[in-house]
């Protein structure tokens, strides 16, 4: 098949985001597909334009303007469509749409278009309900908000089916198609590290960190774990956090704080983005990573994360709070209570003393989970 993926923002290097899109197109292409993509982006000199295989084909100018007119005005893909097939003979068989929470009137008049050329049409969904994703928004996001409530039932009649990372079998009244969140096993390493009875335990958290993290109950469980060693209530092996990726000033604040409210601050390492061997080499000396601890905050309780993945591929045993159906027997993974309770420290160190496991183990538990197989299940679905 000729495979359209569409979205409606650019990529950054740094970001999970570009990367999982990226290894979506590759899953894709791997079971024999071709594959176009087409995305919007904003140039240094602050244009904002719409790019199809490489090619500028529409420029929607600079300022409030240009990003209000890239949000209604698709024309041009469909012009581009059209020329494509008129020239090389390579028309469109499915379009992938990566939401973007932006159904509104030109969303909807894309979608038809696209109907009305026999294309099947499917929109994948990153995180559903995601009404509760957003802390405080700014009002232009809350305005996109606002007419995306209003018009999405609407869209969700026009697509053929939403690609979902939940256990929702409908979403908006329309059916769903249920996958989980992939890994490109070439891209991500073995962890090096070899589990030892050590007098350090190093955690670590990989995130674009937002409030659904959970961060600050891994601090204040630290926090809570150490106040008892200073009392003499309690001892234990030194453990490290360190927490990678990029951070809110607010809540890099909110975490500064309580680091200083504990007194650990020797023990909590904040690095910033990271990426290629410094981060392997972080990996490589963690011996629990710490995922999502806070889901139940934007209203979410079963989800497949990435991260929960990445952490099960690079071999190293993970703490999660929401419901993940891919892990929820695996011997490797320790759940914390959906709530607002700080991390119990101690019982993450109980679970790691008692665990027999390898990296290899680890990594082979979730071979299925592989992009080109769960991309595969998409185009065999929507063929059906």
């Amino acid at each position: 098949m000729h495979i359209l993926y569409l979205l409606f923002h650019g990529f950054d290097s740094s970001s999970g985001i570009s990367k999982k899109i990226f290894a979506q197109i590759t899953g894709l292409k791997e079971s024999g597909h071709e594959v176009s993509l087409c995305y919007y982006d904003v140039l240094e000199d602050g244009d904002k334009v719409r790019v199809y295989d490489k090619q500028i084909i529409s420029n929607y100018g600079t300022g409030k303007w240009g990003a209000l007119r890239s949000r209604f005005d698709f024309n041009s893909i469909i012009h581009h469509i059209d020329l494509l097939a008129k020239e090389k003979n390579s028309p469109i068989d499915v379009c992938y749409i990566r939401s973007f929470h932006n159904a509104n009137p030109g969303t909807i008049n894309l979608v038809k278009k696209l109907k009305a050329k026999k294309i099947k049409v499917i929109m994948e969904i990153p995180t559903y309900p995601y009404d509760n994703e957003y802390r405080d928004p700014p009002l232009s996001v809350s305005i996109g908000l606002l007419i995306d409530r209003v018009y999405r039932h609407r869209l969700a009649k026009t697509i053929d089916a939403f690609v979902t990372f939940s256990d929702c079998d409908t979403i908006f009244g329309q059916k769903t198609i249920r996958i989980s969140n992939g890994i490109s096993f070439n891209k991500i390493p073995l962890t090096t590290h070899i589990k030892n009875q050590s007098k350090e335990i190093h955690l670590l958290a990989v995130a674009e960190v937002h409030f659904w993290h959970g961060i600050d109950r891994a601090l204040s469980g630290l926090g809570i774990y150490y106040q008892n060693i200073l009392n003499q209530t309690a001892n234990g092996p030194d453990v490290y956090f360190d927490i990678v990726g990029p951070i809110s000033d607010i809540d890099l604040r909110q975490f500064q704080d309580m680091v200083s409210k504990y007194n650990i601050e020797k023990y909590i390492i904040f690095h910033g983005s990271l990426h290629g061997e410094k981060l392997d080499n972080l990996f490589n000396q963690t011996d629990i990573a710490i995922a999502s601890l806070g889901r139940h905050r934007s209203k979410i309780s079963h989800i497949k994360t990435l991260k929960n993945r990445e952490y099960a591929a690079r071999g190293i045993p993970f703490v999660y709070s929401e419901i993940d159906t891919d892990f929820e027997d695996k011997s490797y993974i320790i759940k914390a209570p959906a709530d607002e309770t700080p991390l119990d420290i101690n019982a993450l160190l109980k679970f790691y003393t008692h665990l027999e496991i390898t990296p290899q183990e680890i990594r082979d538990t979730v071979k299925n989970l592989d992009w080109k197989i769960q991309m595969q299940h998409v185009i065999e679905k929507i063929s059906e």
